[in-house]
């Protein structure tokens, strides 16, 4: 699964001059489940372009209530209706700037699944915390946290987004082993809390600056995907990382 994360970009017109650019390039990739999360703006433009198309609708936040005086927030009603399929939560950015806690994520996470929605849960260690030898602990504690009290039904269908934050708009991305390794540690994590059977539904993506040199490389045995930034910016681009990621998928 590669899903484009466009973050705080593309207004209506240039979403829609994207997937103009975008859609011819990717006609039936074999293998791969594609996703594009615009801007909130954004989502009933591309949602009508993708319509047809087998390319999922996603969304980049959600508020954990389905109503209410919240000002600023956006219900999972709200993003069905849209035809959002998956929703980004926990994101390092949400986690960072705007302060959002273990406790809020795992709110989000059963709201989504709750309204029909799948999360992509986003996970990762800081800089500091990896020269500390902490990745495992931190990741441990995090997707333990999200997923406290959810069914092993809703479980399943998780897609879990491996974000190192020190590799995220750097430039600087996690070695293939270091992807792996992640990956394999979380899936192992949800083998734990799950079983077998659950732990090999979940998909696990990387991201981090990801690009077409090295998204091929990055589709290890426990990597599933993608979660991409600044390339999905590029209609080029993120055609060329679906079609290393079919590739990927072939030869596997």
């Amino acid at each position: 699964m590669i899903a484009a994360n466009w973050k705080m970009h593309k207004t209506v017109a240039e979403a829609r001059a994207f997937l103009e650019a975008f859609l011819p390039l990717v006609k039936n990739p074999q293998g791969v489940e594609i996703a594009i999360a615009p801007p909130f703006t954004a989502l009933p433009a591309v949602g009508e372009m993708l319509r047809g198309t087998g390319i999922a609708l996603g969304a980049q936040n959600v508020f954990y209530e389905p109503q209410g005086a919240y000002t600023g927030e956006i219900s999972p009603p709200m993003l069905k209706e849209l035809g959002c399929r998956y929703v980004i939560v926990g994101h390092s950015e949400r986690r960072q700037h705007f302060h959002e806690d273990d406790e809020t994520i795992r709110k989000k996470l059963k709201a989504v699944f709750e309204h029909g929605l799948v999360p992509i849960l986003c996970v990762g260690e800081t800089l500091e915390e990896r020269r500390a030898g902490q990745t495992e602990a931190v990741l441990e504690r995090q997707l333990r946290a999200a997923v406290e009290g959810l069914s092993a039904e809703f479980v399943g269908e998780l897609v879990i987004a491996y974000e190192p934050v020190w590799a995220i708009g750097t430039g600087e991305t996690a070695s293939p082993e270091d992807a792996e390794a992640g990956a394999r540690f979380l899936r192992s994590r949800i083998h734990k809390l799950y079983g077998e059977s659950i732990a090999e539904r979940v998909r696990v993506q990387y991201g981090g600056s990801v690009k077409p040199e090295n998204a091929r490389s990055l589709m290890t045995e426990n990597v599933d995907g993608a979660l991409v930034g600044g390339a999905s910016l590029d209609p080029e681009k993120f055609a060329a990382i679906v079609k290393e990621a079919a590739a990927a998928t072939s030869s596997a």
